[in-house]
This record gives structure tokens, sequence and C-alpha cells, in this order.
């Protein structure tokens, strides 16, 4: 099975852009490979512009609120379960204590770094971050494991709160409503959306033979699905054949 994801506001937009960086970061973060080095080098510049062009602190904990409310409105409610409930806020109270104890913006140390910001003005030219455009990186690359590791946790500690809020926001998001299984008819799919509980995020799965990919568009109000077919040249085509699949709208 394969799942693809669509956000349906901003917020989540942003959240799930970062997870996927954040993803990325720590894999390459892991090894001791210097061209992992630079990998994640280019992972945490992303990380850092992303952050740079958002109030994502402010995101963060309006998205915290947001689902400290939800779940404090269901333990009024027969049949919760009250002890898995308890544990779920007293994990919101801790991501939303780290967060909030943060000293600036996040990701203030890795953007006023000027090691980060000497590569990140590099990067922008194709080839510019080779060894003789940032001999001083190029000598930091060949640094044991243990030193570039060092340097990568101090950029990132004014990061790792956010990135535990935010995968905590996500995996209530992701584990909130039950899939159903539904037919796109000719490949296609749409329905509408109740406004007045918004859907935070759409999740499709298929099965990895079926050979197809999702497009998605969609708002609060309304998504539509259409299936591709890749080709092994050119442009993906319509799929054009009714397809079912599992479709979770994440409404919590």
């Amino acid at each position: 099975m394969i799942t693809f994801e669509h956000p349906l506001n901003e917020r989540v937009r942003t959240f799930l852009r970062l997870e996927h960086l954040f993803r990325q970061l720590e894999f390459f973060i892991q090894q001791e490979d210097p061209r992992s080095s630079r990998c994640a080098i280019w992972a945490l510049l992303d990380i850092v512009a992303v952050t740079t062009r958002a109030d994502v602190r402010n995101e963060i904990l309006k998205e915290l609120d947001r689902l400290t409310g939800n779940l404090n409105r269901l333990a009024t409610q027969r049949g919760i379960d009250t002890e898995a409930l308890n544990e779920v806020l007293d994990d919101l109270r801790r991501v939303t204590e780290g967060v909030q104890q943060l000293n600036g913006p996040i990701g203030h140390r890795a953007r006023e770094d000027e090691f980060l910001k000497a590569i990140a003005q590099r990067s922008s030219i194709p080839g510019g971050t080779c060894s003789f455009d940032l001999p001083h990186f190029h000598y930091w690359l060949i640094q044991p494991t243990e030193q570039r590791q060092t340097r990568f946790n101090d950029w990132l500690q004014d990061l790792n709160p956010a990135i535990e809020a935010i995968r905590l926001a996500l995996s209530l998001m992701r584990s909130s409503s039950a899939s159903r299984q539904v037919t796109a008819e000719g490949g296609f799919y749409q329905e509408a959306l109740d406004a007045v509980a918004p859907a935070q995020m759409l999740r499709v799965t298929l099965e990895a033979e079926a050979a197809i990919f999702p497009e998605i568009s969609g708002h609060k109000n309304r998504f539509s699905i259409r299936f591709m077919k890749p080709e092994l040249q050119g442009r993906a085509t319509p799929h054009a054949e009714d397809i079912q699949f599992r479709l979770t709208c994440c409404v919590f």
C-alpha cells in the first residue's frame, strides 16, 4: 500500500513540508559519509528558509491549542478512554511548553550562523559550493563524524521542540478519522466537505501494484482527485478506468 497526503490549509501545508525536511535531515545526520553531511546541510537550509517565511512558532502554538480544545471537549462524551485521553493531553502540554520556552524564532541559531549563511549564499549558484568556492565548508566536511554531528546538534537546539510538536500534531490528525473505501469513476473523484467541521488534510491510499498516482486539489469546502498513469517517456496521462482506493478526511 502507498499513501499520498494533501493539506487543505496553509498551516498543515507548512507542517508537512517541515516534517518532510526533518526526516531528510535526521537520516543524513546519522550517516558518516561527508556527502551525507552535505545533504543534511541542504535540508537544514531549506528548513531555515521555510521557518523564515512563516511565523512557524505562532502557528504551532495555535494548532496545539486547537487540538487541546478538541480533546477537552471529547472528555465529556461517553465511552471515551479517559486514561488514553489524559496521556495525549499530557503530551500536548509538554510539547506546548517546549515551544513556549524557546527564546526567539524557531531556527534562529541556524539562521544567524555565519558558516551556514556563506553556504546558503553560494548554494543558489550551480556547483557553487565546491571546495575552491567554499574551502571552509570543504574543511568542515572532512572533519570526524562526531565533530560534524556536534555542530548539527547545536543548530537543532531551537528546532527540536518544533519538530516534536509538529510530529505530534500531524500524528493526531492522521489517526483522528477512519479511512473508507471509495471508487473514482473513470479515474476521477470529487466530494464536498463539511464547512462546520473543516478537514485538515486528505489521505489517499492505493495498492502499490495499481501503478497510478493521484493529483489532488482542494480547499476547506471541496476537493477533487484525478488519478494519473506515469509513462516511460513524457508526461503522465489520465487513468480512464474505475479505481477503488481508501480515502481519509482528517477532520480532527
